[in-house]
């Protein structure tokens, strides 16, 4: 089954038996609320995008996008090659310490995440080098878009952690508040399973979530 906005507001009301003006103002909060939690448990495919971009001569630092969740590979072209070489992914310390010197420039060759608008590279690009960003985005919500990927895909974990939010907001029966976060953990890991092992295709760096079957 799959729902859309104007579905998924009928449903919330129907499983909680709430069709309170003020409780019904809240739905598209309960909603994009579910949606920033699954989005930032799960790694979709189908819910990655590239970016090509360009570092700044002796600047270590490159500026994420506006709708970045989660970098998948960063890589740069060789301008006299034309190769696209991977990046490795680090944390800041390794950065820090293996590229301690801001003026010792090069080819970058590493990166780690700085914070949540940009990324940090080593060595210092010595040129503007073009560079390739796979990542995971947060895609619009479906209270504006009317359909998503998870209302199209996934509708059951979608649907479980709206109820969990409303459950959250009206204090609800301990009993049902209880199962309701049971299903919606229960659709989160098949989601998971979907989206981290049957739907893995091409992972080229290491470190990514996997799953055995």
């Amino acid at each position: 089954m799959a729902v859309t906005y104007t579905s998924l507001v009928q449903l919330i009301q129907n499983y909680t038996e709430n069709t309170e003006p003020s409780f019904v103002s809240y739905i598209p909060t309960f909603v994009q609320l579910a949606e920033q939690r699954i989005y930032n448990a799960v790694q979709i495919p189908a819910l990655r995008k590239n970016q090509v971009g360009y570092t700044t001569l002796n600047n270590k630092y490159l500026t994420l996008p506006d709708d970045w969740l989660a970098t998948f590979s960063l890589s740069v072209i060789d301008p006299d090659t034309s190769a696209q070489e991977y990046l490795l992914n680090k944390d800041v310390e390794y950065i820090r310490e293996s590229f301690p010197y801001p003026g010792a420039t090069g080819k970058p060759t590493h990166y780690a995440q700085f914070d949540v608008n940009s990324l940090i590279l080593g060595p210092t690009p010595n040129q503007s080098y073009q560079v390739e960003l796979h990542y995971y985005y947060y895609p619009e919500s479906i209270v504006t878009s009317e359909v998503s990927w998870l209302g199209t895909n996934f509708d059951s974990v979608l649907i479980y952690g709206t109820l969990r939010e409303a459950y959250i907001y009206m204090k609800g029966d301990q009993d049902l508040a209880n199962m309701y976060e049971a299903k919606y953990q229960e659709a989160l890991e098949m989601l998971k399973v979907l989206g981290e092992g049957k739907d893995r295709r091409d992972a080229y760096r290491s470190g990514q979530s996997r799953v055995s079957f």
